[in-house]
């Protein structure tokens, strides 16, 4: 008895030992991020960039002109004036807005910031993203820096951020991790 369960703990062993830690189980939640901006990219088609930082080289973006610009493009080193709205949807096969099976209206896209709950007041920041390719204290993350490193003055896009590009694994206040996120972005200045 003590040799086969000898047997079966060493083949135990050697059967989590080849187990990939790198293989990723990914949840439903991520899945549907996923799916979500591949099929906003099917939709919009060839608009789209490569991240431009050194920091990730992890995708791109895919965005939607509003108002074309007719401005300079800032470099990675400037600070830019912006207004913005950043926001993503729970669920995206369904519209901003939904009546569930009880009836009920359900808000299915969330504003996370934007520059309107500052009365409208332009934020200013660094264009360069962080490392990593996310967000901390003080910077951009990638899929922000992308566009706007590819905006003109006076563009306003809307665009869409795969997580790779955006926060990725880590959940922020109100985003959870692997979310892809939407920011409609308003490039008004250049500051020196």
């Amino acid at each position: 008895m003590k040799k086969i369960v000898y047997i079966l703990s060493l083949a135990l062993v050697v059967l989590l030992s080849a187990c990939d830690d790198s293989t990723e189980v990914k949840s439903e939640w991520q899945i549907a991020q996923e799916a979500g901006f591949q099929n906003v990219t099917l939709k919009i088609g060839s608009d789209g960039y490569n991240s431009v930082t050194s920091l990730s080289n992890a995708g791109f973006i895919v965005y939607k002109e509003i108002t074309d610009g007719n401005g300079v493009k800032p470099l990675f080193t400037d600070k830019v004036k912006v207004l913005y709205t950043g926001w993503y949807k729970r669920d995206w096969s369904k519209g901003d807005t939904y009546k569930n099976a009880e009836g009920q209206i359900i808000k299915n896209k969330v504003i996370f910031d934007s520059t309107s709950f500052r009365a409208n007041n332009p934020s200013t920041f660094s264009v360069a993203a962080t490392t990593g390719g996310y967000y901390s204290s003080g910077g951009l993350i990638d899929g922000m820096s992308t566009a706007l490193q590819n905006m003109e003055v006076g563009d306003k896009w809307e665009v869409w951020i795969p997580q790779e590009l955006g926060y990725g694994a880590i959940p922020q206040t109100s985003i959870p991790a692997y979310t892809t996120l939407v920011f409609e972005i308003e490039l008004l200045e250049i500051v020196k």
